[in-house]
């Protein structure tokens, strides 16, 4: 069975101002994530989900579902705060998505088998899904994942801060831990963030970072749930707080658990976080229109 590419595509994009989601960034009116649907379909994969709102269905299933019937197979799955465990108790005025462990988790109904998770606003390139599908279908090793990833100099916005897990692998290549780094800003000399003892941590742009392109095994929905409910547990009351994909494994792979390989890509990321960085994505699109990466019209 071909793997699948969950696209989580259920957040609104505050900093940017609207439904970046379904912003046109191609010249035939193409968003971010048809070049990632096109890039994945030619790598090999058989299916793709989205995980959605209520609010966009109609908007998702004119833009995607009915073009791509021919191509691909495409389904959608809702992101709601009332899918949580039978019995828990959470805060009433919840109104903020649970987060990306959730996320996958309302997705194990639509994906049985081996599958790629990305974000619906990242443009990943077309060397990053081919090394997603060849692990997912040459690892046998059903706790097994994969995170691709990638130099954080790759990764920057010149119109904002952004915010970056950066990976700690040790010489097997495997990953030992995550850092949320949040508020990264460019400079000359590679970039800076914030540090917890109130200097600038000074970054060098080498170091690995992940852009939640992540490569799982069905194995994976008996730690995010276990992990999920011990977070609804403790913080189900909270209005804001979120649940992420490393912080749901992190004890998983300390514990020895389950390993995340980490598969470097040398593609340039890019995407809009914000809404400066629009005209850069129209640009860098066209770019790869003219080297023959892309043709004008997908479909």
């Amino acid at each position: 069975m071909k793997p699948s590419i969950l696209v989580l595509a259920a957040g609104m994009g505050s900093r940017y101002g609207g439904n970046k989601q379904l912003d046109e960034v191609g010249p035939a009116g193409e968003t971010i994530i048809d070049y990632s649907i096109y890039d994945a379909i030619r790598a090999g994969f058989g299916k793709i989900v989205f995980v959605i709102r209520h609010d966009i269905e109609e908007q998702v299933k004119e833009r995607f579902v009915d073009k791509l019937k021919d191509k691909i197979e495409v389904e959608y799955v809702f992101q709601e705060i009332t899918d949580l465990p039978e019995g828990v108790k959470v805060s009433a005025e919840r109104s903020k998505p649970w987060g990306t462990s959730h996320a996958i988790l309302v997705a194990e109904d639509k994906i049985k088998e081996p599958f790629g998770v990305i974000n619906s606003d990242d443009y990943y390139g077309v060397e990053s899904f081919r090394i997603l599908y060849d692990f997912l279908t040459s690892d046998t090793d059903p706790n097994s994942y994969t995170i691709i990833g990638y130099k954080l100099g790759n990764t920057l916005s010149d119109h904002g801060t952004v915010n970056r897990g950066i990976c700690r692998v040790g010489d097997n290549g495997l990953l030992q831990d995550i850092v949320e780094t949040r508020q990264i800003q460019k400079t000359e000399t590679g970039a800076k963030a914030p540090g917890a003892d109130g200097n600038d941590l000074l970054l060098s742009g080498d170091e690995v970072v992940s852009m939640n392109l992540f490569g799982f095994k069905p194995s994976v929905y008996e730690y995010l749930g276990e992990e999920f409910r011990n977070f609804i547990d403790s913080k189900g009351m909270d209005l804001k707080s979120e649940l992420d994909i490393p912080t749901s494994l992190d004890k998983f792979v300390k514990n020895g658990d389950i390993k995340i390989n980490v598969l470097m890509s040398g593609e340039k990321w890019f995407g809009v976080t914000y809404r400066d960085d629009k005209p850069f994505v129209v640009e860098n699109i066209k770019k790869m229109i003219r080297r023959g990466i892309y043709p004008a019209r997908i479909y």
